[in-house]
């Protein structure tokens, strides 16, 4: 029986075997949970995660996403990457040529004459 106000942690092997205990005929989750002192809601929860992904999701508590979406969106942020990278690049370029360009004006910018009055 658990210590009230201790946390228990599981497993993701843990929680795995205990859904399937859950999923025999005969039992149901709320019928585990109250054997083994769970809450049922917390079952649900792992039976959820377990629909939705893979026992890493169990371990993290969170959903998974389907390997070859994580291929795809990993391919996405390289091509993402490599066209910022391009672009950090051309402005690079451009603040550079306009630099220059600033330059070459004020050198070949005759001097402003004197106005008369004082300014």
């Amino acid at each position: 029986m658990p210590q009230p106000g201790r946390r228990r942690v599981f497993t993701a092997e843990q929680k795995r075997k205990l859904v399937e205990e859950a999923e025999q005929p005969g039992n149901s989750i709320s019928y585990v949970a109250r054997r083994y002192g769970i809450s049922p809601a917390l079952m649900f929860k792992w039976k959820r995660l377990m629909e939705h992904g893979t026992l890493v999701s169990l371990g993290a508590e969170e959903p998974t996403v389907p390997e070859s979406e994580a291929k795809q969106l990993k391919a996405r942020i390289r091509e993402l990457e490599r066209q910022l990278g391009r672009k950090t690049m051309e402005a690079e370029i451009l603040k550079e040529a306009i630099e220059i360009a600033r330059e070459k004006k004020l050198l070949s910018r005759p001097p402003l004459p004197n106005k008369p009055g004082g300014r």
